[in-house]
């Protein structure tokens, strides 16, 4: 049996890599602290273990409103230090102002000094360490990848994009109605060395992208069977995509696309919807009378800069395709549309500037909460699109409208892991994210989103 002697970490498991990684060095950073300094404010006890655990939960809650476990942030040195700069200044503050639940403070300042510095470099070390050894090396996954001579570019783009570390770096044509032809960086591999050649060059999995039956001949089929009985990985191409973009490849399974996207049960369970409905209406009436205290500033500030109407309303597609108005402060000028509907784009020119300032920090949408409180919309959920924008996208987008299965919401798994589109391709790929969501809907994933949620809105992002 072939061994692959490289070590390689799945996405997922680099996540868990470095929550646990982080847990392991603070603490060892604190028991070193106490164990050489005079800091008794933090210490392990079985009586006092709450204490632990509340540090725990805090530096995951804030670590990953901060990004710390954004794999692209984490390979940056730059954008680490930042979010180890604000996560451990958050996780501090938040555990000195909960004495119920961690240690009373301390009379002497310094023990909360030495507590923040503990922290800080501790994470601090861990993280270069990682981003010197680990990142840069261990994480490099090579793969082969079997398909059409004319959808390599396309196929291996979709994942280079998501994940630099995962490297194609051959491929076998299983068109065999064409000749073998050397194109980009990517090497052809004729059949008849295709064990060779995986042998050879450390390949970590073999990624299977033929749409065509046909093209998985007996000899290719033979070789493929002797690479598995031998330990080496064989995955099908939607699988490896959906893992690694954490999205749905609509654009590669084409009208096949039900055989690939069962929906998730939680759309059915009536105790989750039942329970996402009753957190709607409590966050809605949290959300408007937090949107209460902001309405003096954004009147004055609509009067100034926008010098209109305070609100407007829209129509939007809901849940089956049912039009319902959309309530928003308004951002653009009056008669924004009055040369028709276009799609609103970066640093447009209807936008005003104060009406930059809400959309950025996501005041805007406050009057959105009495959507949600109606049932019109959903906290979480794809966005609400206008209905001649959903009738000329789906005139050339497959599957579009299977968005509207469920309700739109004020926040989402496109809206916080694409950025704003203006254009057909851009629609494209929050799709591809809206239908990952509709397919793996959960209590999990909607408190990911909601945290992803308070990043977006903390580091100012947005149209």
């Amino acid at each position: 049996m072939y061994k692959n002697k490289k070590i390689h970490f799945e996405v997922s498991e680099r996540k868990i890599l470095l929550k646990v990684f982080d847990l392991i060095f603070v603490f060892l950073s604190l028991f070193l602290v106490s164990y050489f300094f005079d800091f008794k404010y933090f210490r392990f006890s079985t009586t006092n273990y709450y204490w632990t655990l509340v540090l725990v939960l805090y530096l995951n809650i804030f670590g990953s409103v901060f990004e710390m476990y954004n794999l692209q942030v984490a390979s940056s040195q730059f954008q680490i230090i930042r979010s180890i700069i604000l996560t451990t200044c958050t996780t501090v503050l938040f555990y000195l102002l909960t004495p119920v639940y961690t240690p009373f403070l301390p009379s002497n300042r310094l023990q909360i000094v030495m507590f923040f510095v503990a922290i800080f470099f501790s994470l601090l070390a861990w993280r270069i360490f990682y981003l010197k050894f680990l990142a840069s090396h261990r994480f490099v996954k090579k793969a082969i990848l079997v398909c059409d001579e004319d959808q390599l570019d396309e196929l291996v783009l979709g994942l280079i994009n998501a994940d630099p570390h995962y490297k194609i770096i051959g491929f076998v044509n299983s068109d065999v109605n064409s000749e073998i032809v050397n194109i980009s960086a990517i090497n052809p591999i004729p059949l008849n060395e295709l064990d060779n050649y995986v042998r050879n060059n450390n390949i970590s999995e073999i990624v299977i992208a033929s749409q065509k039956t046909e093209a998985i001949t007996v000899g290719l089929y033979n070789q493929l069977i002797h690479l598995l009985e031998n330990g080496f990985i064989i995955r099908e191409y939607t699988h490896v995509y959906e893992a690694i973009t954490q999205r749905i490849p609509v654009h590669y399974v084409s009208r096949d696309f039900y055989r690939y996207f069962p929906f998730s049960r939680s759309n059915q369970n009536k105790l989750y919807l039942s329970f996402v409905r009753i957190s709607e209406i409590v966050f809605s009436l949290i959300g408007l009378a937090i949107g209460l205290l902001f309405v003096p500033l954004i009147y004055i500030g609509n009067l100034v800069g926008n010098k209109g109407s305070l609100f407007y309303s829209q129509e939007r597609i809901g849940k089956n395709g049912s039009v319902f108005k959309i309530y928003k402060y308004r951002t653009m000028v009056q008669n924004a549309e009055v040369n028709g509907a276009v799609f609103t784009t970066i640093n447009d020119s209807r936008i005003t500037a104060f009406g930059k300032f809400l959309r950025k920090t996501r005041l805007d949408e406050f009057p959105q909460f009495l959507n949600i409180l109606k049932g019109d919309m959903g906290i979480i959920g794809p966005r609400p699109e206008r209905p001649i924008f959903v009738n000329e996208i789906a005139e050339v987008m497959p599957f579009y409208e299977t968005r509207h299965v469920m309700k739109p919401g004020l926040t989402g798994w496109a809206q916080v892991n694409y950025s704003y589109g203006d254009s057909i391709e851009d629609s494209l790929v929050k799709l591809q994210y809206d239908l990952y969501y509709i397919k793996h809907r959960s209590i999990f994933l909607d408190i990911d989103i909601v945290i992803k949620t308070f990043s977006t809105v903390l580091f100012y992002r947005g149209q």
